[in-house]
């Protein structure tokens, strides 16, 4: 259990900080006619940037090396 831990915090960072980065976004600059799919509510925004946030950090995540089998 501590192994999925382990291999999966780097995304859930990711995730938490896009959330974030998403929810002051919508806070900031928004949407103020409300016709943005993204912008114009703060669950869409949030989820949205936790998203592209785990896809962004899992890209700096080291791959364990795999030995050729004999």
């Amino acid at each position: 259990m501590m192994n999925i831990g382990k291999k999966y915090w780097l995304p859930v960072v990711g995730a938490i900080v896009g959330g974030i980065a998403g929810y002051l976004y919508y806070v900031n600059i928004g949407c103020v006619t409300g016709t943005c799919a993204i912008t114009s509510k703060p669950l869409n925004s949030t989820l949205y940037f936790a998203m592209m946030g785990a896809l962004l950090f899992s890209m700096f995540r080291k791959e364990e090396k795999k030995t050729p089998a004999e």
